[in-house]
């Protein structure tokens, strides 16, 4: 069992990973600000650190004695990183920087980094992506995942940090922030329960590849302990849906008729994006996957528990 530590543990994606990995009996600390009055995980015994990112102090401590470290704390998200492209860079890029190189002086032996699967591959209109095809991303949030992917491999170079790139498709589910703009899922679910009508970008063809979340975390904690034949994962679940595809389960899954407004498609949306998972299901074995409807039902049940209250 590894001495791991979570980096975004109070986070939609970081706190399903805290408690899978404190499940399967890894030591495991978590590392946020912790702003909400209890974590969002549930696992016992694992080891709660207040800091913040920004703060070098604060990285340098959490990380001595840490064997592995799970980078999952973005301080941007793609709306936010599109409307102040200098601020993803100097916050999530050099902050970055800052972490992998405490991870040197602490020898740390492997950074799982949650890169971006959706967008670093831009829009070149394949299928599907594999992770040896190009990386062209038309975003600042993209442009700032690929920027850390490689920092990360100077760090490998220049100092012997192993690292290992999650290029993660679209995920959803549960612990998702309820005023986070990121996601369709989430987003229009919110909606849904807050009676509103739900806003779509385009004629609803836009195509995504979604894994629910719970998934995701099954996927990355099989990675760890096992040596790994490369350095870049796509996580996804291989199969594209479109957003009118995505409406119509929201409609099976709430039993509700919502409007709809249409909005102009962002110049920087890539029109289809999905992940061949090829090399990670080769490697690692197949994680049987939740069904969409199912997926959705579940992070349904507890936005409108929310709304209910």
């Amino acid at each position: 069992m590894a001495r791991a530590v979570v980096i975004g543990a109070n986070g939609f994606i970081g706190s399903h990973l805290v408690d899978a990995l404190a499940s399967e009996g890894h030591e495991v600390t978590a590392f946020g600000r912790f702003s909400s009055p209890r974590p969002k995980y549930s696992a016992h015994g694992v080891r709660m650190i207040r800091g913040e990112f920004l703060n070098r102090a604060d990285i340098d401590g959490l990380v001595e004695g840490a064997e592995i470290v799970f980078h999952f704390l973005s301080t941007t998200s793609p709306a936010t990183a599109e409307s102040d492209p200098t601020l993803d860079i100097r916050t999530n890029v050099v902050q970055s920087v800052e972490l992998f190189d405490a991870c040197v002086a602490a020898g740390v032996e492997n950074v799982y980094f949650a890169s971006t699967g959706g967008a670093i591959y831009g829009p070149q209109g394949k299928e599907s992506y594999v992770e040896t095809d190009r990386t062209e991303p038309v975003s600042p949030y993209a442009i700032g995942k690929l920027s850390i992917e490689n920092y990360l491999r100077y760090f490998e170079v220049m100092h012997g940090l192993r690292s290992t790139t999650l290029r993660i498709s679209n995920p959803y589910g549960t612990r998702q922030p309820l005023h986070r703009q990121q996601g369709l899922i989430p987003i229009a679910l919110r909606q849904i329960a807050a009676g509103e009508p739900v806003m779509r970008y385009g004629d609803g063809s836009m195509i995504r590849d979604y894994l629910y979340v719970e998934d995701l975390v099954r996927m990355i904690t099989r990675m760890v302990g096992q040596p790994h034949r490369h350095s870049t994962y796509n996580l996804g679940s291989g199969v594209g849906h479109s957003v009118t595809e995505i409406l119509d389960s929201l409609h099976r899954v709430t039993r509700i008729d919502f409007d709809i407004i249409e909005r102009p498609v962002p110049a920087t949306f890539v029109d289809r994006v999905v992940l061949d998972t090829e090399r990670y299901w080769d490697e690692f074995g197949v994680v049987e996957l939740t069904p969409l409807d199912e997926g959705i039902r579940r992070t349904y049940e507890e936005i409108r528990a929310h709304y209910e209250r």
